[in-house]
């Protein structure tokens, strides 16, 4: 786990959940801290949805322990078998996440022994709620980060360190334990992206035009991350058939390198021209001549394969070439889509890219 704002609330949570269950004399009140720790999202909404979730768990969790204690008691027995029903009731209801925190409910409120045991149920049952209430506060007067702003510069950042490892590696200068120690730490890095995302995807937009612009720029994004998996695809085929790569003809070589160095720059000038820093119009490597250059490729490659064919040399090498040539039309194919969005996004939506995007690149 790293360092960040999220730690920081979960700790001042359980701080204001202590100091509240002790001002209101509540008993047990260490178990309004532990429920704050289950409660602590990283976002408002997802705090939202998660006191809601907490409620009906705990409140069901409740509910199976003062039945239980009421009909057959409170022992080892009893509270498992409460365990168990609260468990299978939660996932009928598709209620998985307050399952922990549900089951800390029940514990608590069955290992009672006052007399009065539904007023300290009660009791106990509303120092938890407090514990949740206390981080739905913290998560409203702590904003969370913006995650657009989180999303683009983690989406850029992965982009360029595998854009940078594509042209060493294309020119054979790359070391194989370093490519492939980075290629590990770009997929991981890709899924914080992903993480990002959902983030983003789960900030409330209360307009219908925010609600439209919102929606325009989810698809853009997914096709952002798309993109950029695609060109890390690239990367790991590169890495893996470094050798074949090797023992292409000269003139062959450089034009799949020629042709690797366009779509990187392509891709690059792509978040430059979404942030504003191009015009719309501006698409070097889309168009005819790209089409062009694209034809031209794989006619070289059939004339090499004919080639191969004809002076019985081993094709493992051809073999080998397809999978990285189609690895890079994919790419190809996904840098235009992600260009046709950008300029359908910026003729409608230009004034409201995030102003803060621009110091990313």
């Amino acid at each position: 786990m790293q360092l960040g704002a999220r730690i920081f609330k979960t700790g001042i949570a359980i701080s204001l959940a202590l100091f509240l269950a002790n001002w209101l004399n509540l008993p047990i009140p260490f178990m309004a801290g532990i429920a704050a720790i289950f409660a602590i999202q990283p976002s408002i909404y997802r705090s939202y949805l998660t006191v809601l979730d907490q409620i009906y768990g705990n409140l069901i969790g409740a509910t199976i322990a003062v039945v239980f204690v009421v009909t057959l008691g409170s022992n080892y027995l009893t509270v498992g078998l409460a365990a168990i029903l609260a468990i299978i009731i939660m996932l009928k209801l598709k209620l998985n996440n307050p399952v922990p925190l549900t089951l800390v409910t029940i514990i608590v409120i069955m290992e009672s022994h006052e007399p009065e045991f539904l007023e300290f149920a009660g009791l106990r049952f509303l120092t938890i709620l407090l514990g949740i209430f206390s981080s739905f506060i913290v998560n409203l007067i702590f904003l969370p980060p913006k995650y657009e702003t989180r999303l683009f510069t983690s989406i850029h950042e992965v982009t360029e360190e595998v854009i940078r490892w594509i042209r060493v590696s294309i020119r054979h200068a790359s070391d194989h334990a370093s490519v492939k120690n980075d290629i590990d730490k770009l997929s991981n890095k890709l899924d914080k992206v992903d993480q990002w995302y959902s983030f983003y995807k789960d900030e409330r937009s209360y307009t219908r035009k925010q609600q439209y612009t919102k929606a325009r720029k989810l698809v853009l994004y997914r096709q952002m991350i798309a993109t950029s998996k695609k060109s890390l695809e690239v990367l790991k085929r590169l890495h893996r058939f470094e050798n074949e790569l090797s023992e292409l003809p000269e003139h062959f070589h450089m034009m799949v390198q020629e042709r690797l160095e366009s779509l990187a720059s392509y891709h690059e000038q792509l978040y430059m021209k979404y942030v504003g820093k191009l015009r719309p119009e501006h698409s070097e490597g889309s168009g005819e001549n790209a089409i062009m250059k694209r034809n031209e490729v794989m006619t070289i490659f059939v004339k090499e394969i004919n080639l191969a064919h004809e002076e019985n040399e081993d094709e493992f090498s051809v073999y080998h070439l397809m999978h990285v040539l189609s690895a890079i039309l994919d790419y190809e194919e996904q840098l235009e889509h992600l260009d046709l969005l950008i300029i359908a996004y910026l003729n409608y939506h230009s004034e409201e890219v995030d102003s803060d995007l621009e110091d990313v690149i």
